[in-house]
């Protein structure tokens, strides 16, 4: 459950990184900071379905 949490903190910067960046016209930032935010949101997706949200024993 708590990487799930942690997961999904991060994909919420990750997410406000890739508005800022675009906003401010950082295109090589937008790649990063997009990488970033479809690779650990589809980890956070991925480990909620798999360890389940609540955890289920």
């Amino acid at each position: 459950m708590g990487l799930v949490i942690i997961f999904g903190l991060v994909t919420l910067l990750a997410g406000y990184a890739t508005y800022s960046t675009l906003r401010n016209k950082n295109f090589l930032g937008f790649i990063f900071a997009g990488g970033t935010f479809a690779v650990i949101g589809w980890f956070t997706i991925m480990t909620a379905i798999h360890h389940g949200i609540p955890v289920a024993h």
